[in-house]
């Protein structure tokens, strides 16, 4: 079962890792695209360089159309792509200034008990992203430029999140078991395992 959660995790890190690659691509393809449309403007190329201000422009150089539609739907999957790869290895942002001093059996115990508050939070989260899911999926909304249906983003998000639930249960039950009985099973921010 270790196994096969952390191959999810990574599985999933892994895609939200090439969507994240495609959109700083996109991006820049537009921004750099954009730039050369608003240099081709310019009241020199207009005026001096007609010809080949038309030709570039009508290669159609410019922004990418719909690139904020998708950078928005693709973050959002990412961030919930994101989530199990950070529960699994314990690597979420924590302050352990009072905790510090605290013996390692006190630890870790309020480890497991934070892990099970994120794994109810993450759960929460998920439960109203599918409840947003099917909202969208009835009323047919789509996005303004590219008229893709908004469920679609909605769907990646939740497909990504159902993985992050799963991580999040198993994790809260590991960190349970290891405060229990003093084991280590999951690796954490302290380089245990």
């Amino acid at each position: 079962m270790h196994r096969l959660i952390r191959m999810l995790a990574r599985a999933t890190a892994l895609i939200g890792g090439a969507v994240l690659l495609a959109l700083i691509t996109m991006t820049t393809l537009s921004i750099i695209g954009r730039s050369i449309n608003k240099f081709f403007h310019a009241d020199f190329f207009d005026a001096q360089l007609t010809g080949l201000s038309q030709f570039v422009l009508g290669l159609g150089v410019g922004e990418i159309n719909g690139n904020y539609e998708l950078l928005e739907a693709g973050v959002a999957f990412a961030i919930f792509a994101f989530l199990p790869i950070c529960q699994f290895y314990g690597a979420h942002a924590s302050v352990d200034v009072f905790t510090a001093a605290f013996p390692k059996r006190l630890n870790n115990w309020i480890i497991a008990f934070w892990e099970v508050v994120l794994a109810a939070v993450i759960l929460l989260v998920i439960w109203r992203l599918y409840g947003g899911l099917e909202r969208y999926l009835r009323n047919g909304e789509t996005t303004l430029f590219l008229q893709f249906p908004v469920w679609w983003a909605y769907a990646a998000s939740f497909s990504a999140g159902v993985i992050a639930c799963i991580v999040a249960v198993y994790c809260a039950g590991a960190r349970i078991v290891e405060a229990a009985r003093g084991v280590v099973i999951l690796p954490s921010e302290h380089g245990e395992h």
